[in-house]
């Protein structure tokens, strides 16, 4: 398959994608504020992130060891429709007088574990739908959908429905989910990634994790990825600080700040459509290396001055590298790893890029309360820019090397076609 039509079926799936995001964007919005309605806790309220997050470092890997030995639409079926049983019963529970702080901890971290297959299969499914040529394309529509979904519609129709009520606010994201579910059923035919099902999950994880640190290219990669998510959350988690309040050095009100925020969700929207032609045009490694560059304007500006304006134009340039980066690196991994391992491999990456989340948000409030917030923007912006000693390793002949290699190696990748 060499078009770059994307075809009937990705729409499908894409419009499934949408209707599942927004129901995430509604839910992740909506639970925090109704859990100030059962304590006034900080740490409680602050917890129930952590809570969403666990599930990637405890699943993950297993997550995409489903992926590859079950049928991964299937799999993101089932993801959706236990996330739609298990709110639905918290909206009953909720509407019933029975909630509590604990029974969304509860809900949380089980929504989020089926978060996790379903963000994985819908990762490894792709190559499965439409040709490799399309697979930039296709990531970069995926991607809009998702930001579009999660970022701009999905917060305040959260905030509308939770002062509409609670039952609306829970059962929306329910609604939702089941639209999604009822489309992905209309994508027809088989998603097996040709799993024997003769070895052990141990076992399947365990040959996704080698496949990972056995390939350079994506093993640099991840840890880019994770240096990236490190500082920008060691920045972003005391931004709020810097930017907010009478007494801050920006002095924005509420509503400023969150539109301020919103450049950098603008940004990322407009580079998914951009990323296709920066590849084209540029080559893979130099718009990588340029989408670097772009990143530490995103953490490093602030230090230098307080202008929205100026902070504001950073933030749009740093979402539109940061969307080209995720088009770019995601459409790579789909193409240099085999049909079988995908889930794994994706799931392997994800927990490698991932896990410095946690890590940069402790870093920054320990920086920026031993030596104030602006020095955590200089070492957020000093930790990107060593990301380009990556691109030594990153380059496009290595790129271009694995990618025959995997086609060399894999009939099933080669052939590019999905059972039907």
């Amino acid at each position: 398959m060499t078009s770059k039509r994307l075809g009937a079926p990705f729409w499908t799936l894409w419009s499934s994608a949408g209707f599942s995001n927004l129901a995430d964007g509604v839910m992740k919005v909506a639970l925090p504020l109704i859990a100030v309605r059962y304590t006034d806790s900080p740490l409680l309220i602050a917890g129930l992130a952590f809570a969403f997050s666990l599930p990637w470092l405890l699943f993950a890997l297993t997550a995409g060891a489903l992926a590859d030995r079950f049928d991964r639409r299937r799999l993101m079926i089932g993801a959706n429709l236990a996330r739609a049983a298990l709110l639905a019963a918290l909206t009953v529970a909720a509407v019933a007088g029975f909630g509590s702080i604990w029974v969304l901890y509860i809900a949380a971290v089980f929504v989020g574990t089926a978060e996790t297959i379903y963000d994985t299969s819908s990762q490894s499914i792709l190559p499965q739908l439409v040709g490799r040529d399309a697979l930039s394309r296709a990531n970069g529509r995926l991607y809009a959908a998702e930001l579009t979904a999660n970022q701009f519609i999905g917060p305040p129709l959260g905030g509308f429905l939770v002062a509409a009520g609670v039952g609306l606010a829970f059962g929306t994201p329910v609604a939702l989910w089941l639209v999604a579910v009822g489309l992905l059923l209309l994508v027809r035919g088989r998603f097996r990634a040709g799993h024997s099902g003769t070895t052990t999950i141990r076992a399947d994880i365990a040959e996704g994790l080698r496949f990972l640190w056995s390939s350079t290219l994506l093993r640099v990669l991840a840890f880019m990825v994770g240096g990236f998510n490190f500082a920008s959350n060691a920045m972003f988690t005391v931004f709020v600080l810097y930017a907010v309040g009478p007494t801050s050095p920006m002095g924005l009100d509420d509503p400023a700040y969150g539109a301020l925020l919103t450049a950098s969700a603008l940004g990322s929207v407009l580079g998914t459509f951009l990323a296709e032609g920066a590849e084209r045009l540029l080559g893979r490694a130099r718009a990588l290396t340029l989408t670097i560059a772009g990143s530490v304007l995103t953490v490093a500006t602030p230090a230098f001055t307080t202008s929205p304006w100026i902070i504001g134009a950073a933030f749009f340039v740093g979402g539109i590298t940061v969307a080209i980066w995720n088009v770019i690196t995601v459409s790579l991994r789909q193409r240099v790893t085999p049909h079988r391992l995908l889930g794994r491999l994706n799931s392997a990456y994800r927990l490698l890029a991932w896990g410095t989340i946690p890590l940069g948000a402790a870093a920054g409030g320990i920086v920026a309360q031993l030596f104030g917030i602006p020095v955590v923007f200089i070492g957020a912006g000093v930790v990107v820019l060593c990301l380009l000693t990556g691109m030594i390793w990153v380059t496009d002949k290595r790129m271009e090397e694995a990618e025959r290699a995997v086609l060399e190696a894999d009939p099933d990748t080669a052939a590019e076609t999905a059972e039907r």
